[in-house]
């Protein structure tokens, strides 16, 4: 037994499946939850003191790697003024500043405190921008764990959705229209049979939280066009792909302008933070000038507000072009390692990357939900306990990608291709 063993047969106790997010619990593995002490740069650092290079990065926000110095020091600063004011503050202003100055898409901002908040938001927004209530979504984007959103499709009609998480209202499910990625023919025919209803498409530019489904720009663009032709809003989710593919997100690097964009991970730099951006326009709609409730307690934290400041100024055209770069680099050692490994055990993995974003899976061109094999789970399992041999990191779901980040270095990815050849205590 080791003291992470002990500490989740404690949470067990106290919390539901002994986790705070069900990703965390190892569902499926030969192992308990590695409870971590402290991170710095690339590595973590569990309680059982063993050292891991890091994959995770909590999921996306520490694009510039744990504990980053200028980061740190802006947050000490921060602490000694105070960490929460439920008042205005100078300090979201600043970040907006910033933001809107390189977002021209977007005119207005409110700070919320999760990606999943700012996508409830965001669709209660549109439908009180547009006055119309149906929202398109893809079979294989997460938008959080808002109850509309947590619907796949149903066993009838095109389009028609059933609740995928117990504790959901059918009537909220009527209300969502699900298609699978790159279905124009059935976006088509969602707004044919539901003429003058659909509030909002909402998509992820980049799917990246059911796999790594890279869209071609031609469907995107589609979207586009058919929200233009019949007044409804393009929602685009870059909660992962804001500020991480490029710093103006997919918005940027596809050139298509989306009508409302949530955001969040980065944005915060690390400390819990959502965004909603839009034209003036639309922002006006929200409390207390529009019609349109939402409020939050801990909105615009200062901490958050500093660091994701110091986190995003450090965000030139450079960084970005050594993190990509990093990045191919790491995937192609792990591509080499996992052809070779225990006379191919792992030969059939292929790695999908974008930017920053890797994904393990083991087929190529895999753009929709249906394209995942059956047995991903299973065999990356295998991989996964194999790679926390050996002291790397990644998050515990074969769905889940991998984000590299600025403190990947050289140095990094030498210790990486040891570890990959000897299991580390």
């Amino acid at each position: 037994m080791t003291k992470q063993a002990d500490l989740f047969a404690l949470s067990k106790t106290l919390v539901p499946g002994g986790v705070h997010s069900p990703v965390r619990s190892f569902k499926g593995l030969h192992t308990t939850p590695r409870f971590f002490e402290r991170a710095e740069g690339a590595y973590i650092y569990d309680v059982d003191k063993k050292q891991y290079i890091d994959f995770c990065m909590s999921f996306g926000p520490l694009i510039l790697g744990h504990r980053d110095p200028i980061v740190e020091k802006t947050l000490h600063e921060g602490l000694e003024r105070g960490w929460s004011y439920g008042a205005c503050e100078p300090y979201s202003l600043e970040l907006l500043q910033f933001l809107l100055s390189k977002l021209p898409h977007v005119q207005q901002m409110r700070f919320v405190n999760s990606g999943t908040e700012a996508v409830m938001t965001a669709l209660r927004l549109a439908r009180g921008v547009t006055g119309r209530n149906k929202i398109i979504k893809f079979n294989g984007c997460y938008h959080g764990h808002v109850d509309s959103m947590l619907i796949k499709a149903g066993s009838g009609l095109a389009g028609e959705a059933e609740a995928s998480s117990a504790g959901v209202p059918a009537g909220v499910a009527h209300d969502t229209l699900i298609l699978e990625l790159g279905d124009i023919e059935g976006v088509k025919k969602c707004f044919v049979d539901h003429k003058d209803q659909i509030a909002a498409i909402i998509i992820e530019p980049l799917p990246a939280n059911n796999g790594l489904l890279i869209q071609p720009i031609e469907f995107l663009k589609f979207l586009r066009e058919i929200c233009d032709q019949t007044c409804a809003l393009l929602i685009f989710d870059e909660v992962i792909s804001g500020f991480r593919v490029a710093f103006g997100g997919m918005a940027e690097l596809t050139g298509i302008r989306p009508d409302i964009v949530t955001l969040g991970k980065i944005i915060g730099g690390g400390l819990p933070v959502g965004a909603i951006g839009a034209s003036k326009f639309i922002m006006e709609h929200l409390a207390p000038i529009g019609k349109v409730y939402q409020a939050g307690t801990l909105s615009a934290n200062p901490l958050a507000m500093v660091g994701g400041l110091a986190t995003l100024k450090q965000m030139t055209p450079e960084k970005y072009k050594f993190i990509e770069g990093q990045t191919k680099k790491i995937t192609a050692l792990l591509s080499s390692w996992m052809q070779s490994y225990n006379n191919g055990q792992f030969a059939m993995f292929k790695i999908v990357s974008f930017s920053s974003l890797f994904w393990i899976v083991p087929k190529e061109n895999v753009s929709k939900l249906s394209d995942i094999p059956e047995n991903l789970t299973e065999n990356f399992n295998k991989l996964f306990e194999v790679f926390l041999d050996r002291g790397i990191y990644l998050a515990p779901n074969a769905y889940e990608v991998g984000f590299v980040s600025a403190a990947h270095t050289d140095e990094v990815i030498r210790d990486l291709e040891h570890r990959l050849e000897h299991r580390i205590q």
